[in-house]
C-alpha cells in the first residue's frame, strides 16, 4: 500500500450515496464525507443511470470540496439480492526446486481455487484465501517462506452479476472516475466494525441497509459466507407509512424520532420529553403534513417496527442455518448499516437469534469523524480500509497505475523494483 495514498470510497446505497475521500497509512484520515439522498437505486441495484449519475456526483463534489482533493479514482461498493458466494479450493505444486514457497506460488494457488464453473452472467469479484496447507499441514495464514512442495488454499468467492457490475461501472465513468476495486457491501462493512478478536473467534456481520440486508459470516479470521436479503430498513418505513396512512417522508421521520437517542430530562423515562402522559408520544415537533400529533408508542413499536424487524433477524437466521457455520461464531452478530440505529433492533436480534448482539460502528479513524462514526457509514469507510487489505498492484506514485492485464502477476522482484522507485520520491 502507498505511504499516505488519498483514497476515495463511494458508497452506493438504496436511500443515500456517502463518499469518503480519507488520507490512508498505517490509519485512516478522514479529509472529506458527504451523504445525500440517492436515486435510481432501488435494492442496492441501479435502475436508472441518469438519475444515478447525477446523485453520485452530487456526493463527490460535496466530498471533494470539504477535502480539497480532486478525484480521478474511486473504490466503489456494489450489494443487491444477485451477491452470491461459495468456497472453492486450489492446488498446485510449488514451483521453486529447493521447495521454499515465493509469493508467485501463492498467486498460482489462488488462480487455481478461482477455476470454478460460474455461468456467463456472473463475474467474480471477491476470491478471499482463508486458510493454506502445506504438505498436508493446514492452518497456515501465510506460506511465503516455508518449505514445502505442495500448496493448497481454501478461498471464499463472491460473485456478482455481470450487467450489474456493467451498470455500475459505466454510471462511475460517466461521473468522471476510474473504477480501481468493486467492493461487495458486506465485506467492506465488515472491516471497519469487527475487531481483529471477533473475526478470530467467529462472527455475523448483519449490515441492515434500506432495501437489503448484507450478511459476512466469518470463522477462524476470515469470511466463510456471504449473502444479501432482499428486506431491510426502507420496509420498516413502508409498513408504518400504511400503519399511520401517512407519506413515506414523515413515516421517515417519525421511525428517525424514535431511533435517535433522547436528551436527558429530569425524568428517568426511557421517552424523556416526549412521554407528555401514558402510552403517548408527542410528533407535533416533526410538523408532519399530515398534523399527527399523538401516538401510542406501544402501537408504533411493538405493532409495527418489531415485527419487521423480527421478520429480518428469521431471514438472517435461516441464511445462518444454511451457512453451517451457526456453531462457529461464539462472538455473535454485529449490527451496522443505517438500520442499526432502528429502535429496538438489538433487543429484537437477541430475542429471535438467541445470539449475543451488539451494534458496529466504524472504528480506528482520524480527521473529520464526528459524522462517520456511524453505523451508516460503515460501509463508506470500509472501501478505503479495503485498500490495506489488497496487494500493492497498482501503486506507483503520482496516481500512476500498472495495468491489469488478465493472468499477469508481479511477482517479488517488480514489487521490489517499484519500491526502489517510490524511494527517490519526495
Amino acid at each position: 500500500m502507498n505511504e499516505g495514498k488519498i483514497v476515495v470510497g463511494i458508497d452506493i446505497g438504496t436511500s443515500k450515496i456517502a463518499t469518503i475521500i480519507a488520507k490512508v497509512d498505517d490509519s485512516v484520515n478522514v479529509l472529506g464525507i458527504s451523504e445525500i439522498k440517492s436515486a435510481g437505486i432501488k435494492k442496492g441495484q441501479i435502475v436508472d443511470i441518469d438519475e444515478a449519475v447525477n446523485s453520485i456526483n452530487t456526493s463527490l463534489e460535496a466530498a471533494e470540496r470539504m477535502a480539497g482533493y480532486s478525484a480521478s479514482h474511486a473504490i466503489a461498493s456494489i450489494g443487491g439480492s444477485h451477491i452470491e458466494s461459495l468456497n472453492s479450493k486450489g492446488v498446485v505444486a510449488v514451483s521453486n526446486p529447493q521447495g521454499e514457497i515465493a509469493e508467485n506460488d501463492v498467486l498460482r494457488v489462488i488462480d487455481a481455487a478461482k477455476a470454478v464453473s460460474l455461468p456467463s452472467s456472473r463475474e467474480i469479484i471477491h476470491v478471499l484465501p482463508r486458510t493454506y496447507a502445506v504438505d498436508g499441514q493446514e492452518g497456515i495464514k501465510d506460506p511465503v517462506g516455508m518449505s514445502g512442495i505442495r500448496l493448497e488454499v481454501d478461498t471464499h468467492i463472491i460473485s456478482a452479476n455481470t450487467i450489474a457490475i456493467r451498470n455500475l461501472e459505466k454510471t462511475l465513468s460517466e461521473v468522471g472516475v476510474d473504477v480501481d476495486e468493486i467492493v461487495y457491501n458486506g465485506y467492506a462493512s465488515s472491516l471497519s466494525v469487527l475487531s481483529d478478536t471477533e473475526r478470530e473467534l467467529g462472527v455475523i456481520l448483519v449490515d441492515i441497509g434500506a432495501g437489503t440486508t448484507d450478511i459476512s459470516i466469518y470463522t477462524d479470521g476470515s469470511v466463510a459466507y456471504s449473502c444479501v436479503i432482499g428486506i431491510g430498513a426502507r420496509h420498516i418505513t413502508n409498513d408504518l407509512a400504511i400503519g399511520l396512512r401517512i407519506s413515506l417522508e414523515s413515516a421517515e421521520k417519525i421511525k428517525v424520532f424514535l431511533s435517535s437517542p433522547k436528551k436527558p430530562s429530569g425524568e428517568e423515562s426511557e421517552e424523556g420529553e416526549t412521554k407528555p402522559r401514558g402510552d403517548e408520544i408527542d410528533l407535533s415537533v416533526l410538523h408532519l403534513a399530515e398534523e399527527v400529533s399523538k401516538v401510542s408508542k406501544k402501537t408504533l413499536i411493538d405493532g409495527i417496527i418489531r415485527p419487521r424487524l423480527n421478520e429480518i433477524f428469521t431471514f438472517v437466521g435461516l441464511e445462518i442455518k444454511k451457512s453451517g457455520f451457526g456453531g462457529q461464531t461464539p462472538s455473535g452478530i454485529v449490527i451496522t448499516g443505517g438500520g442499526a440505529k432502528t429502535i429496538g433492533v438489538v433487543e429484537s436480534a437477541k430475542r429471535t437469534l438467541a445470539m449475543p448482539v451488539r451494534a458496529g460502528y466504524p472504528a480506528d479513524l482520524k480527521g473529520i469523524i464526528d459524522e462517520v462514526e456511524d453505523p451508516s457509514f460503515a460501509t463508506a469507510v470500509g472501501l478505503v480500509k479495503y485498500v490495506g487489505t489488497i496487494e500493492p498492484r497498482q501503486g506507483l506514485p503520482f496516481g500512476i497505475s500498472v495495468p491489469q492485464i488478465p493472468n499477469l502477476r508481479f511477482n517479488k522482484m517488480i514489487s521490489k523494483v517499484i519500491d526502489f522507485i517510490k524511494s527517490f520520491m519526495p
